[in-house]
């Protein structure tokens, strides 16, 4: 098992030589080997985000693995999903626009570029259904009619279900295989605050595809932002951002399958049922309830989103893995994050730990300013994987060669 801190330290120590690429390293962060709270003081260590790349700054993959610049000047990139003709639709969630990328002679470059819709509230989640996109925005889920091919929305969206305004506002949604229902994921409006009176939010909550039938799938999520299919057991998984103030490594974030009716513990448990400080004695049925995550992320690492990884043009141990983009700490007195990640699958399960996949986005873990956060990740029908980067307003793309 490797401890969060003594990885931490190996990392900076393989980012000391500026002139070398960054160092890859393997995490187990376990449930019994977690800290106590307090066990040191809660930083506040906000990166400096540069857009353009430092001199000499190199991002290091796995061998065989190439990685290089897929789209530029795109404002914020963060979701992404294929269209069935193999478009890239990007959400530009500050710019509120859609976003369309399309490699017309497939040579893995997209030469035309579209904006579907603008003046979109924080758009986020993006979906397909048949003929239908569906829209996670700040406040609700819309839908917009679409046509294959189709490269700007033929008129204004249908409003289908309201969500809470304000707080995290990452309104991920996703079906399941046969499209019979919707899920949405919610964060919370806080740290770590009781928002009981709000269920949906720190929440999945299952919808019809109209936005009827509206039932909490499962709570106690405080920033569930990833949304994927496992597609061995075709199982539901997110990744979270867990609270931040109890430490640098606590408490750890994670990726996990979801069950209908779990409670994975915020605001009153964390990572089962270790009791939250700051709210000592509230809600013992909860705690007792909560149940640990599948597996733990270092603590602070902001996983955004992720996908598994169906494609075949990595080698066979990737298939059925989870590729998960981590946008960076700012709670954390020496800063993680700011990389891809990959968990290794075995029988539909996590293998053990996970493995740095891109790294060097963030250099010395000391050092002021990082230059790219990635956000999304989404593989592509010749299984490259893109991976979005809202701190340099840019898509790359992984290819593999022997």
């Amino acid at each position: 098992m490797i401890l969060a801190t003594t990885v931490v330290l190996a990392c900076a120590r393989g980012d000391a030589q500026p002139a070398a690429p960054p160092a890859l390293h393997h995490y187990d962060i376990r449930a019994e080997s977690m800290p106590r709270p307090y066990a040191t003081h809660s930083a506040g260590n906000p990166p400096r985000v540069v857009r353009t790349r430092p001199a000499g700054a190199k991002l290091a993959l796995p061998p065989g693995f190439h990685i290089d610049t897929w789209a530029t000047d795109l404002g914020d990139p963060r979701n992404m999903v294929v269209a069935p003709n193999g478009d890239v639709f990007v959400t530009d969630t500050a710019g509120g626009r859609i976003l369309i990328y399309r490699d017309a002679n497939g040579d893995g470059k997209p030469e035309q570029h579209f904006t579907f819709a603008s003046d979109v509230d924080e758009p986020f989640g993006l979906t397909f259904r048949g003929d239908q996109l569906y829209v996670g925005t700040g406040n609700a889920i819309v839908r917009y009619a679409y046509k294959s091919g189709q490269t700007a929305a033929s008129g204004a969206p249908v409003r289908l279900a309201a969500l809470p305004e304000g707080g995290h506002s990452t309104r991920n949604v996703i079906f399941n295989r046969d499209g019979s229902k919707m899920y949405v994921a919610v964060g919370s409006d806080s740290n770590v605050n009781d928002e009981t009176d709000e269920p949906m939010r720190a929440a999945i909550t299952e919808f019809n595809p109209d936005g009827s039938g509206k039932r909490i799938f499962a709570s106690g999520l405080r920033n569930p932002i990833g949304l994927a299919w496992n597609p061995a057991d075709q199982t539901l998984w997110t990744c979270v951002n867990e609270r931040d103030g109890l430490g640098d490594d606590l408490v750890p974030d994670y990726a996990t399958e979801v069950k209908s009716g779990a409670f994975y513990g915020w605001p009153f448990a964390y990572i089962g049922k270790h009791p939250e400080p700051r709210h000592t004695g509230e809600h013992p049925e909860l705690v007792a309830k909560s149940i640990v995550p599948s597996l733990l992320i270092q603590a602070h690492s902001a996983p955004i989103l992720m996908n598994f990884y169906e494609g075949k043009m990595f080698p066979a141990s990737y298939r059925g893995g989870l590729f998960v983009a981590l946008h960076g700490s700012w709670n954390r007195t020496q800063r993680t994050g700011y990389k891809v990640i990959f968990i290794p699958f075995r029988n539909g399960k996590p293998a053990g730990g996970y493995d740095d996949f891109v790294v060097g986005w963030s250099g010395d873990p000391e050092a002021a300013t990082v230059w790219g956060r990635p956000a999304g990740v989404v593989v592509l029908r010749d299984g490259s994987l893109l991976v979005s980067d809202d701190g340099a307003g840019a898509i790359w793309r992984v290819t593999y060669a022997k």
